[in-house]
């Protein structure tokens, strides 16, 4: 499960649009922003593909300027289906 830390570039004055447009987006939470157009977010999905198609899809909305991952960090996941830790072998 890829986290990626992002920041996302617009004009100050299409701040709020971009905003509105990333709250549309699955596995995106924005943080912040400041007066410049600067967003930080994160961007949050299953696999490496999803996060590169989710980077995608913000580079390509008219209002954004750039989006780039800041850091990435991929988590293992680890699914106990059944097994019972007390169970002897």
């Amino acid at each position: 499960m890829p986290i990626s830390g992002v920041v996302i570039t617009t004009r100050p004055e299409d701040l709020h649009q971009t905003r509105q447009f990333l709250a549309t987006c699955a596995g995106v939470e924005v943080h912040g922003a400041d007066d410049r157009g600067n967003i930080v977010a994160v961007f949050d999905t299953r696999t490496g593909e999803e996060m590169e198609r989710l980077l995608k899809t913000v580079n390509a909305c008219p209002q954004v300027l750039h989006a780039g991952i800041t850091y990435i960090n991929m988590e293992d996941v680890v699914v106990d289906e059944g097994l019972d830790s007390k169970a002897t072998p």
